[in-house]
């Protein structure tokens, strides 16, 4: 990879952070690009020779942030006994949580969001992460992996709330 390359692949990242936090912080809806170039200290026509509009830059700060969460879990599931699988895995998530809080507000505020390719990113990163839970659970011959699954997939959700919220006491802390 040339230098120009890697540079314009480190921007195209830095953009990306940017706009994870802008969207975090003020929603998706009132950000603007404008905004997101100065959070990333570029110019605005910059940010659209990455990303042609808003959306697609939201688009793929979702799946970034998905990926965090798959990748963290693959991770949990390749060296994890599986007595210890379903408390590893909250952990992680926890953990997740603590260092990238703006993923998960920025997939909080997309599970509103009526606009169809939106719903899509959102539905594939949960699909998947229940799918790859669940197989996972079975193979651990966890009893009732559905159910498990359903509980973990939930208390994900409220630990988002909780984060979201201030309210540590969502989750008995």
């Amino acid at each position: 990879m040339t230098k120009l390359e890697t540079t314009s692949v480190n921007r195209k990242s830095d953009i990306i952070s940017a706009a994870i936090e802008v969207f975090a912080e003020i929603g998706y809806f009132r950000a603007t690009t404008a905004q997101v170039a100065e959070r990333a200290k570029i110019s605005q026509p910059y940010v659209f020779r990455f990303f042609k509009t808003k959306e697609a830059l939201l688009l793929t700060a979702l799946e970034v942030s998905w990926t965090r969460v798959i990748d963290s879990f693959r991770k949990v599931m390749e060296s994890t006994p599986e007595e210890q699988l379903e408390t590893e895995l909250v952990r992680a998530y926890e953990d997740i949580l603590d260092t990238y809080q703006n993923e998960m507000l920025l997939q909080m505020q997309a599970q509103t969001i009526r606009e169809e390719s939106i719903r899509e990113v959102m539905r594939n990163g949960f699909g998947e992460v229940r799918q790859m839970v669940l197989d996972a659970y079975r193979a651990a011959g966890i009893p009732n992996a559905e159910e498990r699954t359903l509980i973990f997939l939930a208390r994900g959700m409220l630990c988002n709330i909780s984060a979201a919220l201030d309210m540590p006491e969502l989750m008995g802390k």
